[in-house]
């Protein structure tokens, strides 16, 4: 019986490459002469921390981020932009989570939505994945192509297509 799986993996080498790069930048560019602004990335908690000057600043940075994502080829729907606090000397931290596996609530929605659409095929949530099974390839690429519509807010990928 064909089946895939649905997934949602970021390449934490990739954000590691574009945070960097990002770096590399804001070392470089006029308007952030002397500023303290800053990224680090967390592999262990896939999360960068963003510090900066002030709000501008920090609006900056997200917009180099969001670019150097696109520019690696990773989605930047991968970036959960958390809420800006204040830190010390007058500066704005904002958390960064990168996105990893489907959340519970995602696969009930997608689950959801193919069964509603009465589609020939079965649904199966395994932990952070979807397996989804038929009888037929054609099927299955309805599926993928059903999903890819659903406007998922994720990246989503489609692996071990097997017949």
């Amino acid at each position: 019986m064909p089946s895939f799986d649905v997934v949602s993996r970021t390449d934490m080498q990739e954000v590691a490459n574009a945070v960097s790069g990002v770096m590399r930048e804001i070392n470089q560019r006029f308007d952030f002469k002397g500023s303290n602004s800053s990224l680090e990335l967390k592999p262990k908690e896939e999360e960068i921390i963003i510090l900066a000057d002030d709000d501008l600043k920090l609006k900056q940075v997200q917009e180099l981020l969001r670019g150097y994502i696109s520019r690696r080829n990773l989605e930047v729907s991968c970036l959960n932009f958390g809420k800006e606090e204040r830190a010390s000397g007058n500066m704005v931290r904002q958390s960064v989570k990168i996105k990893q596996g489907i959340d519970q609530e995602t696969a009930k929605k997608i689950v959801k939505n193919i069964k509603d659409s009465k589609m020939k095929v079965q649904c199966a949530i395994q932990g952070e994945e979807i397996r989804i099974s038929g009888k037929k390839k054609d099927e299955l690429q309805e599926a993928i192509s059903f999903i890819k519509k659903l406007g998922i807010q994720q990246p989503l990928q489609f692996l071990n297509f097997r017949d």
